[in-house]
């Protein structure tokens, strides 16, 4: 799982992304994230690290302890 910034124009993405989600609703904006993430995941194809990058992205919002 290469997390290092590794996108040429990281600004330039973001304000595509944010621009994608415009003027939809919340439940459209959340299946745009579910597609975009099936067509990102599936170039890479190996399911060990797609679930690592599940957990991974995941790690912030589990409380530990």
């Amino acid at each position: 799982m290469t997390t290092d910034p590794n996108v040429p124009d990281p600004d330039g993405f973001y304000a595509a992304l944010v621009a994608a989600h415009e003027g939809l609703t919340d439940a459209q904006s959340a299946e745009l994230n579910a597609r975009l993430v099936f067509l990102l995941a599936n170039p890479l194809g190996e399911q060990r690290m797609l679930l690592d990058c599940v957990a991974a992205a995941r790690k912030p919002f589990v409380r530990t302890g």
